[in-house]
């Protein structure tokens, strides 16, 4: 199919004329007239009814023309992004998360992307991380619930379920799932006051009316890892970050609603800085493509 000729017929449909179409093309109308012509010629096809000085699209025209706009559209979006390019040849970008499990693949990503980007990772529990934005320490964060604030712009990534977990010689290893009404009578770890995961656990107790009995607070994601592995109680955990560990065990709670809403941030009154901005723009393309 020959490229000038359906661009030719595209800028007419989308006019309405041969004479405004040409001057958008910057071609010669008779240039123009007989692209057109070539196109309705190679295909048997009438694409528009002469009528007077003035045109009309035919129906296979309209059907065409429907397709066209939906190309160059995708030509169009094609450009923007390798101008976007052109201009981030070179930049950095600081990004902060409460866990590598979704940051790592977003950034990979940006890498492949704009290799000329230099780029940096840090981590801390989701108060550190919210702190580190707000000092400027960092220009994008990957964290789970952020509260709305008037100085964050952020756009949801992805929803995500908590799971607890247990060792293998738990009596619950068998076990596909709990009620949260049986974790009273066993030891719990949590992450230290801060994190995002005790707090939605701590929420959902509350809102089942359930209060724990003994906790064992330890201070990092690794830790409780360990702590259930050496059978000292149950963690909790989001379902990425669970992994393939074959000490332990992990059971979804049925009878209340834990998840958290992963969200990529960014302080507002940074938001339009091209670097900052190609980022956003790839986590839209991603929830596109995931949502569609």
């Amino acid at each position: 199919m020959n490229h000038a000729q359906i661009r030719a017929f595209h800028a007419v449909a989308n006019e309405g004329s041969f004479t405004k179409a040409a001057d958008v093309l910057n071609v010669t109308q008779p240039t123009l007239s007989g692209q057109v012509a070539a196109l309705e010629e190679t295909y048997g096809v009438k694409l528009f009814e002469r009528r007077g000085r003035g045109i009309e699209i035919t129906e296979i025209g309209r059907r065409l023309h429907a397709v066209t706009l939906r190309q160059f559209a995708v030509e169009l979006e094609a450009e923007q992004v390798l101008l976007s390019a052109r201009g981030l040849m070179s930049g950095q970008l600081r990004v902060a998360a409460d866990a590598p499990y979704h940051v790592v693949p977003l950034l990979a990503t940006f890498s492949r992307l704009y290799p000329g980007i230099n780029f940096s990772m840090s981590f801390g529990n989701s108060q550190q991380v919210l702190q580190g934005l707000f000092e400027r320490k960092s220009d994008v964060v990957v964290m789970p619930n952020i509260q709305e604030d008037r100085r964050i712009h952020a756009a949801p990534l992805k929803r995500e379920p908590l799971i607890v977990f247990v060792d293998r010689n738990h009596p619950w290893s068998a076990r596909r799932s709990i009620s949260i009404t049986e974790l009273p009578h066993h030891r719990v770890i949590l992450r230290e006051k801060g994190s995002v995961t005790r707090k939605i656990f701590e929420n959902a107790l509350e809102s089942a009316g359930v209060k724990l009995g003994e906790i064992l607070e330890v201070g990092s994601r690794e830790a409780v890892r360990e702590a259930v592995a050496s059978g000292l109680g149950i963690g909790v955990v989001f379902e990425s970050e669970f992994g393939n560990d074959t000490r332990l065990h992990g059971l979804t709670v049925r009878d209340v609603q834990l998840e958290g809403l992963e969200y990529v941030a960014c302080l507002k009154d940074k938001k339009d800085s091209p670097v900052i901005r190609a980022f956003f723009d790839q986590i839209q393309s991603l929830t596109a493509t995931s949502n569609s």
